[in-house]
């Protein structure tokens, strides 16, 4: 398959490269250890385009393929996973579900504003019992005629408390199964609606992860997307293209830890010479160097079917799982290359082993995503 970069796409790539080195990397350390959410740095990525990279121009939005969105999320993962994960949600989960679902009204007045990074989005789906499993929603939203109320409560949600809109998953009608599953968008401030503490996260410290708690929260009809009973299609086939952003996510922390190893293996010295020099080390670098490859492989296929409407299920299923496996063995092999040093704070790896086992965990665990594969693979 042709992988070959367009000139379009390398600009967008040396661009967001230059943004994470320039305004991301500043201050990433600081930010991680005091848990700060990159506001202004998320900010200036919403004026670059990069928070509705694949909208529609006619919304605000960029107008771009799903290969120039991970080609710049690799550039922005090697830097900073948790201004990153807030690229992802907003493009893959919030923005490309509203513009595919979304009705023209709420594509006027909600699109338009997370498309250009006026407003940010979170997507919720997890529960304390449900996880990635959208079959079993507790919370629910029940029909009152003109509006529907919302009752129950959300985990781990991306943006939690810097969003300003929030696609919500909820069972209306128990008895349908998936069939009575909807997808509402809720705004914050909203009567009823609370924000629970900030989670005291392992990595990706600067993103902002909450509970939601939803009391009695009246939603207008006009706030569900797609016809009644449409919400578990919409969490799949939604979850299907976030995949593909967190696998390109891991990519990026798997280059960045990769880059980082490589530089120190020029510069430090044992036993007479850089240990660039020593087959130990060098042997990591290949092991290290051959996987990101690999991996850079699967998430351009997963993008490429994506763009040419082909069914991204699998492909997008098997990116995640290697591409984040490939990020937490390369991480670990990336302190272990920097010795001591890369069990200090300054520089960067031990930072980015951290980030790299949330990408095994979130948009549904590795588990889950053997599970897509295998039930693909053994229906042929």
């Amino acid at each position: 398959m042709d992988f070959k970069l367009t000139e379009e796409h390398l600009m967008i790539r040396d661009a967001a490269r230059d943004f994470a080195k320039t305004e991301l990397l500043p201050g990433v350390i600081e930010r991680d250890e005091k848990q700060e959410f990159p506001k202004e740095q998320v900010k200036k990525m919403g004026e670059l385009g990069f928070l509705g990279m694949m909208v529609s121009p006619e919304y605000g939005g960029g107008g771009m393929d799903t290969v120039s969105y991970v080609l710049a999320m690799e550039e922005i993962s090697k830097i900073d996973a948790s201004a990153s994960v807030v690229m992802s949600v907003n493009n893959s989960l919030v923005c490309w579900g509203l513009d595919h679902y979304g009705n023209e009204a709420q594509k006027e007045k909600y699109l338009t504003k997370l498309a250009t990074g006026e407003s940010i989005g979170a997507f919720c789906l997890s529960e304390p019992e449900a996880g990635s499993d959208a079959t079993s929603q507790k919370t629910t939203a029940i029909d009152k005629g003109d509006h529907y109320v919302l009752n129950g409560t959300k985990n781990w949600i991306t943006n939690g408390s810097t969003a300003d809109y929030y696609i919500v998953i909820a069972q209306t009608d128990v008895e349908k199964k998936h069939r009575g599953i909807n997808a509402f968008i809720v705004e914050k401030g909203w009567e009823g609606f609370e924000i629970g503490p900030k989670e005291q996260k392992l990595g990706i410290r600067g993103s902002d992860t909450h509970s939601l708690i939803f009391n009695d929260v009246k939603v207008p009809k006009e706030n569900r997307i797609g016809e009644d009973g449409f919400g578990f299609k919409f969490a799949m086939k939604t979850l299907s293209g976030g995949r593909i952003g967190i696998a390109a996510q891991a990519l990026g922390i798997a280059s960045g830890a990769y880059e980082l190893a490589k530089e120190y293996s020029k510069v430090r010295k044992a036993f007479g010479t850089e240990i660039m020099n020593h087959q130990a080390i060098a042997f990591k670098l290949a092991d290290m160097h051959t996987s990101i490859e690999a991996a850079r492989h699967l998430v351009m296929k997963a993008a490429c079917d994506k763009d040419k409407g082909e069914n991204y299920d699998l492909s997008g299923a098997m990116a995640k799982l290697f591409a984040s496996k490939t990020a937490m063995d390369v991480a670990v092999e990336a302190v272990q290359v920097h010795g001591g040093n890369g069990y200090v704070k300054e520089y960067h790896v031990e930072r980015l082993m951290r980030d790299a086992k949330i990408t095994q965990i979130y948009e549904g665990t590795s588990e889950i995503q053997k599970i897509v594969i295998s039930r693909s693979i053994l229906r042929d």
